[in-house]
């Protein structure tokens, strides 16, 4: 999964309706180009790329009084909202991917009810012990990486990795439960998190 589409979807959503600059300020704000493909080029080449593929409405809109190209300003199709809740879904139950998709699906796990988000994080984790139990058919990790020489450095990193994530989940999954952050049909889950909200 390409952790851009889901972003650049989810930062449309946010506005209703918004053009490149809005979008590539919102994920610039959250840090994005820091920690995925979200740069400049790749933002518009995607907004470009899914109103051809019908995922995005494209709107042209007049140019300013003080001249320029006119603004194309973009909101999501009913088959792009079905994507975006796809992708976002998928990536927060799904292990075996890169981390830029997942930090983009923690991001926007606040557009969906906040029981589902907790069952898609359980189902996360369940995911991750399997797949824990996959590697440990091949290493033991009490007997240590040497057995295996040092390839077995390799799943030695990935034990402890999926046991780290593991247990951050197992806290998000508790944090939520308790009542942290504002999910949909609570309120705006992006509150004050948007470029806008800073004044930018």
């Amino acid at each position: 999964m390409s952790a851009i589409r889901l972003l650049v979807l989810g930062a449309v959503r946010q506005h209703g309706r918004a053009h490149g600059y809005q979008v590539r300020s919102d994920l610039e704000y959250w840090g994005a180009h820091e920690w995925s493909h979200a740069k400049p080029g790749s933002i518009y080449h995607a907004l470009k790329q899914m109103a051809r593929q019908g995922l995005l409405h494209a709107h042209e809109i007049a140019p300013s009084t003080a001249g320029g190209p006119p603004r194309t300003e973009y909101e999501l199709t009913e088959k792009g909202t079905e994507e975006y809740f796809t992708l976002l879904r998928d990536a927060l139950v799904t292990y075996d991917q890169r981390g830029d998709v997942k930090t983009a699906a923690i991001g926007f796990m606040v557009d969906l009810p906040r029981a589902e988000a907790v069952a898609l994080l359980q189902e996360r984790t369940r995911r991750i012990g399997a797949w824990r139990s996959s590697v440990t058919e091949h290493y033991i990790p009490e007997d240590g990486p040497e057995q295996l020489g040092h390839i077995g450095e390799i799943m030695n990193m990935w034990i402890h990795t999926a046991d780290s994530e593991a247990e951050w989940t197992r806290g998000l999954v508790e944090r939520i439960e308790k009542g942290a952050y504002t999910f949909a049909g609570e309120g705006d889950p992006f509150a004050g998190l948007l470029a806008e909200d800073a004044g930018g």
